[in-house]
């Protein structure tokens, strides 16, 4: 058995494994470690991963853990290259479940995937590295990446440079939000991108309820505490919409009934919300919302000030809580990168996700969009294209390494076969309690099947619920659906 094979190994003697041990902590850490060097050479040139040598396995580079990233880093053979993963966060976000914890209905590790379960080698295989750190600049002539660690906070280790050598590096660091030079939201609004934005999102939410009930507070200033505005009408905003709604009907009115009649969700939307949905499912998603009790403004936000926004009417809109969702952009590291660009300032590509102007450097996920010369749109910035993008480059690189084109610039003129096509399998989108849209169309113009209502419900439980990276957070969703179905809501601040 799994424990009893355990024990035998503590049981084993283990003098002969200590030096080994030993040894490669110490390999590991000379990686980042100046202390032995002459003081000149460690300033004149920071520490890292050096070039492969022709007998190594050749070393992928992979900026981002996103959906693009992670899939790209399941799908690479570990037997055919060293794989290291720089990235701000050690962990993929399941971004479509991401709105559920805000309100308690998920907990937030059930939408966290760690990189080590998707691709083992990363903290096992000897070659293969997780840096937690951010990339500054890209080498493409001496093809190295330029990195600065992340520390946490002023009161831990001051952050320092380094430099990885690549044979081969993926870009795919995702985008920013967009916030379209508006003054004010960055430092008033909250994101829904990462997990950390929705723990703050429901701390504030619930500490605004915890306020509010408390005596002494005037009654305008009770009414803005409990006003929940999001801007941003697409899938997301929609979405956190209608499970803050659910969350307070079904939780607000029971457990704070002395403010219940104070909260209420407001969705600005400067178009159609859900706009790349059908006709009639958009018409269906307005109707539950508002029936919600979600309030829809048309309009355009000028300002955003420290208790309200401002639109462009003129009109002041007061808040407790601002979600902002209005789509993303290129990030400040793409606009830096002295790359090709696509419409929309995305790294450009090829039909086989390269970057043409440069050897051996592609670029997959948000960050990345198809150059004018290929003659092909720029794809929507969504997780299925994210998706089918690293899963695709995976297989190329496994090819090309096969073939003896694993090692920088060893694959200059060798044949990719057949490029990358993106058919898009659909939309969904819940609205609230057993509510959701399912749009199977390949376009707005196409033909095809679209659902609403609460089989749609179940259709987007069914396949969110299978596309969980792993057994283990499958797990933890279903458990905490069915915990939140009997028991409701944990309205705990922690």
């Amino acid at each position: 058995m799994f424990w009893y094979r355990n024990l035998i190994k503590l049981s084993t003697p283990t003098k002969s494994k200590t030096p080994i041990t030993k040894n490669l902590l110490q390999a590991s850490l000379s990686h980042f470690s100046t202390a032995n060097q002459p003081p000149a050479s460690a300033q004149a040139q920071p520490s890292g991963l050096g070039p492969t040598k022709p007998h190594d396995k050749p070393r992928v580079v992979v900026l981002g853990s996103g959906w693009a990233g992670c899939r790209l880093m399941k799908g690479l053979d570990p037997k055919l290259y060293d794989i290291v993963c720089v990235s701000p966060r050690n962990h993929m976000v399941f971004t479509p479940l991401l709105a559920s914890t805000c309100v308690g209905t998920l907990e937030f590790r059930s939408v966290a995937e760690p990189i080590a379960r998707i691709q083992p080698s990363i903290s096992s295989a000897p070659g293969s590295y997780f840096f937690l750190a951010n990339s500054t600049a890209v080498d493409t002539e001496n093809h190295e990446v330029h990195c600065e660690t992340v520390t946490d906070g002023t009161d831990t280790l001051d952050p320092w440079k380094f430099k990885i050598s690549y044979d081969k590096l993926v870009i795919a660091s995702g985008a920013q939000a967009s916030t379209f030079g508006i003054h004010g939201v960055k430092e008033h609004a909250i994101f829904l991108r990462e997990v950390h934005h929705a723990q703050e999102i429901r701390r504030k939410l619930l500490l605004n309820l915890m306020l509010s009930d408390l005596p002494g507070l005037p009654e305008e200033e009770k009414r803005r505490l409990l006003h929940c505005v999001v801007v941003g009408g697409g899938p997301t905003g929609v979405e956190f919409s209608g499970e803050l709604s659910d969350f307070i009907r079904r939780d607000v009115h029971e457990r704070y009934t002395h403010v219940k009649d104070y909260i209420h969700v407001t969705l600005i939307e400067a178009n159609e919300i859900l706009s790349s949905f059908d006709d009639r499912l958009r018409r269906y998603a307005i109707k539950h919302l508002t029936k919600s009790g979600v309030r829809l403004v048309r309009g355009i936000v000028k300002d955003v000030k420290p208790e309200n926004l401002v639109l462009t009417d003129g009109s002041e809109v007061p808040y407790g809580l601002l979600v902002w969702s209005t789509g993303v952009g290129p990030s400040t590291f793409v606009n830096s990168l002295g790359l090709p660009k696509s419409p929309g300032g995305r790294i450009g590509v090829d039909e086989w996700l390269r970057v043409p102007t440069v050897q051996d450097v592609f670029s997959i996920g948000d960050c990345s969009g198809f150059l004018e010369s290929t003659g092909k749109p720029v794809l929507p910035a969504l997780a299925q294209v994210a998706e089918r993008q690293g899963k695709y480059l995976a297989n190329l690189l496994n090819k090309i390494c096969k073939d003896g084109g694993g090692h920088a610039n060893g694959a200059k003129d060798m044949n990719l076969g057949d490029p990358f096509e993106y058919k898009h399998l659909g939309s969904m989108a819940t609205v609230g309690r057993f509510k959701a849209l399912v749009d199977l169309r390949q376009s707005k113009e196409a033909k095809g099947i679209s659902l609403a209502g609460f089989v749609s419900w179940f259709i987007w439980r069914s396949a969110y619920l299978t596309r969980v990276v792993s057994w283990r957070n499958r797990f933890y969703v279903a458990i905490n659906w069915l915990t939140t179905f009997v028991f409701g809501r944990d309205i705990s601040r922690i």
